[in-house]
């Protein structure tokens, strides 16, 4: 059989085409590589394994989520190059394009390196999974995302700026088949938009003599500061921005770079945003440099550590060798904060935001979630109170499912399972404590409150055919009954409750309930006292323990779940009706209650009120026999 590949017939009689009818670029498509890619075509030269002028066009569509995503890249560059003090300017001239500078005072890169930093996939540290870049592509990617130009400026020794721009249409103009990078230019000063970015205020955050800390207030001291070595990364022309405003970008920035660099700042990293000190930020709450420590009224700064585990995962799927990823579990102080003003909560401590899960590389978040399925962690009213904060190093980067921008986490499988394994119980624990803890407080913040049952049959009460005795108009009668009242706010105050807000409270409603423990009364009594009719539950009879507690947990459970929660204990839908039922059930023996106080005269009816109490006393002996002996 011969080696030749299969052809046609009719592909060997059919001419091949011209280059220009088989090119069918749009109209936007660099000149300069359709022209290297005609004469290719035509002429059989070499063929480059890329095409510069069409990839570096393309990489501009790397998909950064936001502006602040493709900064962090630069950033990331400054930190793996031992900087100590790293700025982001974002600026504007009036009305031209927003510019984009970073500042650091890292080592610096001699010439040849610049050229190699500059070229895609040029590293001097490719594949070394220790540090925080891994590709070498992040710079140039990030920065062609945000700008057509890149402008750098590197220097290891005073006033010797090495300069080398990357400029996407220049390159897509170019129609030479190898594109080479170009030797850098030795400056003794900088531009004079670059000087002026770097010594004057920028135009946010406003009142700049009190909020920003400038790197240097003139050229000859800019000069001295800039030392001994570091880069300047500058995007003059910056098109593709997440945001029109230099001060939402500049807040974007502040914002997340906090709290994904916390680590870096915790260990003393200065780190700006237009001349403005970025603090750290920890969503897990349990580092004391982090920024909510300072929040005044805070009482409790420090999250509760509920486990931590060493958990040794495969490199990729399969392997033998292994890499060790910690998994930290925390309890935010939710007894402590769960009574601060919702504003703190939200504005001040973030607690809504969706920081349920923190997954840090060599220190570095590279992600943080509400939900993670794989891990059972989606939808739950109790995730803004926990945290799980996941560290791993470059190493369990395939398990991990890192791309080389460093944007989210695709969790695989045999890693999941691993995690899951060791945090499920706690995790589902913490969330039991958190349930109960947020039932307790709304039961204690209705202990001032008229119960829905109590409303109800207050507001019914002008529709009855039998009206209770209307209150006298008496000043001094009124006076009498205020003392009488203030008495059996005392004598009925509930946990949690002053005394003025039992008053007020008893003085509203003409419908009041109690519950005793007592082994020897009826499951409930009746009682008519200066207007009000007084249901008193006895907790002891097992109608109220089989019944109406379990009803009455679940009802307070229906203040607490979220109907968009997954994991909920119970269906926010099952919850509300158990809530309805009990309400139902309390107004039934509310009813019964008001019926017995009439045909008693309100207990003036001696006769009646005996046999009523015989009748609640056998009921109620017959009913416990029923439930305590019965088959089950």
């Amino acid at each position: 059989m011969s080696d030749q590949p299969f052809t046609t017939e009719a592909a060997h009689n059919t001419p091949d085409p011209a280059p220009e009818e088989t090119i069918r670029w749009g109209d936007q498509a660099p000149s300069g590589g359709r022209a290297a890619l005609t004469r290719m075509l035509k002429d059989g030269t070499r063929v480059p394994m890329f095409f510069g002028q069409t990839l570096i066009k393309s990489l501009r569509n790397q998909g950064y989520n936001s502006t602040t995503a493709a900064l962090c890249e630069f950033v990331d560059n400054s930190i793996q190059w031992k900087a100590s003090e790293v700025r982001v300017y974002i600026s504007q001239f009036k009305h031209e394009p927003i510019r984009i500078l970073v500042y650091d005072n890292g080592c610096g890169m001699a010439p040849n390196v610049l050229r190699v930093a500059m070229a895609f996939g040029g590293s001097m540290a490719y594949d070394a999974r220790t540090n925080i870049s891994r590709f070498g592509l992040g710079m140039k990617t990030a920065a062609l995302s945000i700008s057509p130009t890149l402008d750098t400026y590197t220097w290891q020794e005073p006033r010797a700026y090495y300069n080398l721009m990357l400029d996407v249409n220049q390159v897509g103009n170019t129609r030479r088949d190898l594109l080479e990078i170009p030797e850098p230019i030795l400056r003794d000063q900088l531009p004079s938009d670059v000087v002026n970015i770097l010594t004057q205020p920028m135009s946010w955050p406003r009142n700049p003599q009190e909020t920003q800390t400038l790197l240097a207030t003139n050229e000859e001291e800019l000069y001295k500061r800039l030392g001994q070595s570091g880069t300047i990364i500058y995007l003059s022309k910056c098109d593709r921005l997440s945001y029109k405003r230099v001060q939402t970008l500049a807040e974007h920035a502040i914002k997340e770079m906090g709290r994904i660099y916390r680590r870096f700042i915790d260990k003393g990293l200065k780190l700006y945003v237009n001349n403005r000190r970025v603090e750290a930020f920890d969503p897990t709450y349990w580092m004391q440099s982090a920024r909510h420590v300072r929040i005044e009224g805070l009482k409790e700064t420090r999250s509760r550590l509920v486990g931590s585990w060493a958990i040794d995962v495969p490199v990729a799927d399969g392997a033998s060798e292994t890499t060790r990823v910690r998994v930290k579990l925390f309890a935010l102080p939710y007894k402590a904060w769960s009574d601060l003003p919702r504003k703190v909560l939200k504005n001040d401590l973030h607690v809504y935001d969706d920081f349920t899960v923190s997954f840090m590389r060599n220190d570095r978040e590279v992600d943080i979630a509400a939900t993670v399925p794989q891990l059972k962690l989606r939808k739950h009213h109790t995730n803004h109170w926990l945290r799980l904060e996941i560290d791993f190093s470059g190493e369990a980067d395939e398990g991990f499912g890192i791309a080389a921008n460093k944007q989210g986490v695709r969790l695989k499988e045999y890693v999941a399972e691993k995690i899951l394994k060791v945090i499920g119980h706690d995790v589902t624990e913490v969330r039991k404590d958190i349930v109960e803890h947020m039932v307790k407080r709304a039961s204690l913040k209705s202990g001032s409150k008229m119960s829905m049952a109590e409303r109800r049959a207050t507001d019914a009460e002008p529709y009855q055919g039998k009206p209770l005795p209307q209150e006298s108009e008496n000043p001094e009668e009124c006076k009498e009954l205020e003392q009488n009242l203030r008495d059996l706010a005392v004598e009925l105050k509930r946990a949690g409750e002053s005394e003025e807000e039992a008053f007020q409270r008893i003085k509203a409603s003409r419908f009041i309930t109690q519950v005793i423990h007592d082994e020897d009364k009826p499951f409930y009594r009746c009682d008519f006292k200066f207007g009000r009719i007084l249901l008193t539950l006895n907790s002891a009879h097992p109608f109220y323990q089989k019944t109406w507690e379990p009803l009455s947990r679940l009802a307070q459970m229906a203040e607490v779940v979220s109907r968009e929660d997954e994991e909920a204990e119970i269906d926010p839908e099952i919850a509300r009706t158990c809530s309805e039922v009990l309400v139902a059930l309390q107004m039934l023996l509310m009813s019964l209650a008001r019926a017995q106080s009439q045909m008693s005269d309100y207990g003036y009816n001696e006769e009646h009120r005996r046999l009523f109490d015989t009748l609640r006393k056998e009921w109620s002996s017959n009913l416990e026999v029923m439930l305590s002996r019965g088959s089950t």
